[in-house]
């Protein structure tokens, strides 16, 4: 595992994902986000990330186009994920999200499929909604995002189809041990967002010591620390040289000790909102 970019973890219905993708949080529409996609194909990247909140569906979508032609590569070949946004969540108006979506990306289908924060009340709705269109085989993969155990164990009691993915926020400051061991039990996939802590990490004396020791960036150390938990990382970038830099994972393996200095770092300090706590 975790040995090439385009290895895969195995979700618990057989589907095979991306250890590595590209994350486009915060990039808008437009030519730049094209290009990020497109370089990010070019240099072997397999899975893309987005959401219907980024408001850059169009663009990555083109990007999509364009680089599954320029690489000679088929669409099968690619992980797409986006995510239902919380105005829309509810029985049919998930399901109106889910071809918003698709329509904006131009795609017939998404490879994952994610509830993007659970709002109480709403989600167990916007969950049947999402089994339907898994069942009726509109979606390979169904999951979530920033839900805690309580939010997966309150979903899990109804559902039918149980989350192939939990993508949350996830870094050496918020390491969320308790969670990944929940999902771990159930078979769901752990994933990350916001893996370098946007950026907060890049100079922890403890990470830079650990850099300067394999001959890497502290980026490429925070990134394998993921790979080697199991847990899949989608770095955000428009950069070409950092988006090549960030896949440059493959040719060194962080020992025993180093990951647990890493996994102390923890404080359960988030960059992001908290799933127990937000208005929107």
């Amino acid at each position: 595992m975790n040995n090439h970019l385009q290895d895969t973890a195995t979700l618990n219905n057989g589907i095979k994902m991306p250890w590595l993708g590209l994350g486009v949080f915060k990039v808008e529409e437009g030519l730049e986000l094209v290009q990020a996609v497109k370089s990010a194909v070019k240099h072997g990247y397999r899975s893309i990330d987005t959401a219907a909140i980024y408001e850059n569906e169009k663009s990555v979508g083109q990007g999509i186009h364009e680089a599954i032609v320029e690489n000679d590569i088929k669409r099968e070949d690619l992980f797409v994920t986006s995510k239902v946004w919380n105005a829309d969540l509810g029985y049919e108006s998930t399901l109106a999200a889910y071809e918003t979506s698709l329509n904006k990306l131009g795609l017939d289908y998404l490879d994952l499929y994610l509830i993007h924060w659970p709002v109480k009340g709403k989600y167990k709705e916007a969950w049947r909604a999402l089994e339907t269109l898994y069942k009726a085989g509109r979606v390979k993969a169904i999951g979530v995002s920033n839900f805690h155990i309580d939010h997966l164990e309150d979903l899990m009691k109804d559902a039918e189809v149980k989350p192939a993915v939990n993508q949350v926020e996830f870094h050496p400051r918020l390491t969320q041990q308790p969670l990944r061991d929940f999902c771990r039990e159930q078979g769901i996939q752990f994933e990350a967002w916001s893996p370098l802590m946007q950026g907060q990490l890049l100079d922890n004396p403890v990470l830079q010591e650990l850099a300067a020791k394999y001959g890497k960036s502290v980026a490429q150390i925070i990134l394998r620390w993921d790979l080697q938990h199991g847990v899949i990382t989608i770095p955000k970038s428009t950069k070409e040289n950092r988006i090549i830099e960030n896949a440059d994972l493959f040719d060194f393996e962080l020992t025993k000790e180093d990951v647990t200095q890493i996994d102390q770092l923890n404080q359960n300090l988030r960059v992001g909102p908290d799933p127990d706590n937000f208005d929107f």
